[in-house]
């Protein structure tokens, strides 16, 4: 059942919730999301699938494909040779575009958004049940910003701190639209999805149920 408020639609106010750590809320508008999702559903047509990454041999809840570089557990390659060997899709120039301007918007340095040029896109399909466990995003050999999209149903995240898996964190509701960006003191905090809020996507959106989320990185591969 559609809910009478999307989470989007909620008054919420763009914040720095630490150093380098950014949200802001309905950063990308309803048009712009609804475009996302048919790519998102042509990006699922292969070469590599959606698929479930394997942690320590255990399937991710998650649902996951790659554009530009194919990430598994230790780092990234130009073939998924975990699932089909298949070259990985190649990343999008508006998704470079996009992360820059998130950059700027997120921390106001026009030189650091000029400089960003993010080289892997994870995009993560959440259905109801899907959740993330606390983790660093620390496989890349560049200390570049990292820029997080939410779309459709929200999600409950939590901001951990750079040391440990463990306490202090705090819980931030991400709705449909909404832009996270760790960067600095924040870029290696750990960090996890523990919910999905069914029914909360805006009820125009073309996705049905569940939330995609697209993270652009800068990997410093060549």
């Amino acid at each position: 059942m559609d809910s009478l408020f999307d989470d989007s639609a909620l008054p919420r106010e763009p914040v720095q919730l630490r150093p380098g750590a950014w949200h802001l809320p309905n950063w990308l508008n309803e048009h712009a999301q609804a475009w996302m999702v048919r790519r998102f559903f042509a990006w699922g047509q292969g070469p590599v699938p959606p698929h479930q990454t394997l942690i320590n041999e255990h399937p991710m809840s998650v649902q996951s494909l790659c554009l530009g570089w194919h990430w598994t557990p230790g780092g990234y390659s130009r073939t998924a040779n975990d699932i089909n060997g298949a070259p990985v899709a190649p990343m999008e120039q508006w998704l470079v575009d996009l992360g820059k301007r998130a950059v700027l918007d997120a921390t106001g340095d026009a030189q650091k958004a000029a400089a960003y040029a993010p080289d892997a896109a994870i995009v993560n399909y959440y259905d109801a049940d899907a959740t993330m466990g606390m983790h660093q995003d620390a496989d890349e050999k560049i200390n570049a910003p990292v820029v997080s999209l939410s779309i459709g149903d929200s999600a409950n995240f939590r901001l951990g701190n750079n040391e440990h898996r463990n306490q202090p964190w705090q819980d931030i509701r991400l709705a449909s639209g909404d832009l996270f960006v760790f960067d600095g003191a924040s870029r290696f905090a750990y960090h996890a999805v523990t919910k999905i809020f069914p029914a909360t996507a805006p009820a125009q959106l073309p996705l049905g149920a569940g939330r995609i989320n697209i993270t652009l990185r800068e990997t410093g591969m060549s």
